[in-house]
């Protein structure tokens, strides 16, 4: 058994090698980089940074050096180079890089899911059984297997091959989401494949949610919409993104409004309201207690940080970023 061992875990190491490399070698400097590949983005961090706010889409966050760890409602989720970080709908969340620095940069990618392609496999029937439980919240830590790594690598190998990536990725693409499938994460990535599951009508609400931000919402009137009732819809909204639909719409008004003020230059009061808020005081004191700091005061701070930089915008509040 011991050669078997060392052989995958020198599997496992090789592919490890492979994806960092292949990330370092495009990225120079600290930042979000988007690809040549529909769906897959890399990260670098020099330095550990303290949790920031961010909205993460479907999908999983590979860290190919150093370490990482997500929040969610209060709960930490670490993930490193042997565990991988996977979301099954859109999650307010804050993002911290826990180990890194200038020699050893944090390296990672975010490669969306497609649930399209997870119902295909699905529904193919040549999975092993299915045991139906719960899965609580929509973020979890899955195993990093050279199973999984094998594909990523192949994956991002077509980096240094554009004209072969219309052909080639979408069949890595699909195989790397049969893996999945077939990993400890196989509950969470069925529960969003499941069309008619509670979790596919949350994700239905979020983005309802996503894009009438701005707009007053009704509890009972968003259940109807996704066929729920207004308990039910309460419980299993809370249950799987960890907050409340109306903390839910805070987070993303108050996200919005930092947008508005960092890249566009609007003040506090204008952004209060272009977001949905009546009150600018009400408005300041939620965003000091989500941000730590009055709205002046924390973009003037960021400002200053990132004067010299590139690292100033904020994505928008109803999009997904690593």
């Amino acid at each position: 058994m011991a050669p078997r061992h060392h052989d995958t875990a020198s599997q496992f190491g090789s592919h490890q090698e492979a994806i960092a490399h292949a990330i370092g070698e495009r990225i120079g400097q600290p930042g979000d980089h988007e690809t040549p590949i529909a769906g897959l983005g890399f990260f670098r961090r020099d330095s550990p940074t303290p949790p920031t706010a961010c909205m993460v889409g479907p999908g999983i966050v590979l860290v190919a050096q150093g370490a990482k760890q997500m929040w969610v409602g209060g709960d930490a989720y670490p993930y490193d180079t042997s565990r991988f970080l996977i979301t099954s709908l859109d999650m307010p969340a804050n993002s911290e890089v826990t180990v890194a620095s200038p020699q050893q940069p944090c390296l990672g990618l975010v490669l969306k899911l497609d649930v399209r392609v997870l119902a295909e496999l699905i529904a193919q029937g040549s999975l092993p059984p299915h045991r139906d439980r719960p899965v609580g919240v929509g973020v979890g830590i899955g195993q990093a297997t050279p199973a999984l790594l094998a594909p990523i690598a192949r994956l991002l190998a077509l980096l240094h091959e554009p004209e072969a990536i219309p052909v080639l990725a979408p069949m890595i693409h699909r195989e790397i989401h049969y893996r999945l499938l077939m990993g400890d994460q196989a509950a969470r990535l069925r529960q969003i494949a499941a069309v008619d599951g509670q979790s596919h009508r949350i994700a239905r609400a979020i983005d309802w949610l996503k894009l009438n931000f701005a707009s007053p919402i009704r509890i009972d009137e968003l259940a109807a919409r996704v066929q729920m009732s207004a308990p039910t819809f309460h419980h299993h909204f809370r249950q799987l993104t960890a907050r409340s639909p109306l903390q839910y719409q805070k987070w993303l008004r108050l996200n919005e409004a930092k947008r508005l003020m960092l890249n566009e230059h609007v003040d506090a009061a204008t952004a209060a309201f272009k977001v949905g808020y009546e009150s600018p005081s009400q408005f300041s004191r939620e965003y000091s207690r989500l941000f730590g700091a009055p709205p002046k005061r924390d973009i003037e701070v960021l400002r200053v940080a990132a004067k010299g930089s590139n690292a100033l915008a904020v994505e928008p509040a109803n999009s997904a970023s690593a």
